[in-house]
């Protein structure tokens, strides 16, 4: 199986495509990561906010460990500040779960854009691509077949006519001298046949 073309021109254009299709799945991952780090900017409250709570509840315990120590009403004392403490640890939990919730939406999105990107640049460039590997291959099982030359040297001849401006006409045409079983000629235009597909003999 040939991935590439033979001939300089078409070969130059497959690699061409290649590289743009590379580059433009490229330039999408850059821009899905660019998004992701724009959306995780949204958690910043999130983090503020665990943070605030993490010091709120940490605070509020240190504070009730040293209210305990007061005699006679320390256990009073220390009840209160332990629930504000909780208050604190609820206000750390939201905070974390905003990050997580944030950092899922930021992922999801980015993965969103990749495969989406992706898919368009293959549904683009993946079908032309397998049509020539098809068609390349074709042709080139058809011309090591018994009586391929021939077969193909018809398939110029019923193509564009403007490739056969290099093969050498002789009398009464091409097409008469093929139906005559001229095997320069047919060597010819089974040449031009292959070349069409950018391929060689």
């Amino acid at each position: 199986m040939r991935l590439y073309a033979q001939t300089p021109t078409r070969r130059s254009r497959q690699v061409l495509a290649d590289l743009i299709a590379v580059a433009l799945i490229a330039v999408a991952v850059k821009f899905a990561l660019v998004v992701h780090d724009a959306i995780t900017l949204l958690a910043e409250p999130g983090r503020k906010a665990q943070n605030a709570g993490d010091d709120l509840a940490a605070g509020l315990n240190d504070a009730g460990d040293a209210a305990s120590k007061v005699p006679f009403v320390g256990d009073s004392l220390k009840k209160p500040l332990r629930s504000a403490a909780e208050a604190g640890n609820s206000l750390s939990d939201a905070g974390q779960s905003l990050q997580d919730t944030v950092g899922r939406a930021a992922i999801l999105t980015a993965v969103a854009l990749v495969v989406l990107a992706t898919a368009f640049v293959l549904a683009l460039w993946l079908p032309p691509r397998l049509r020539w590997i098809r068609r390349a291959a074709t042709t080139r099982r058809l011309l090591d077949e018994p009586g391929g030359a021939d077969l193909l040297a018809l398939r110029a001849l019923t193509g564009p006519q403007r490739d056969l401006t290099a093969v050498p006409t002789p009398p009464g045409g091409l097409a008469d001298a093929w139906r005559r079983g001229d095997r320069q000629v047919i060597s010819d235009l089974s040449r031009v046949a292959l070349a069409r597909e950018g391929l060689r003999p």
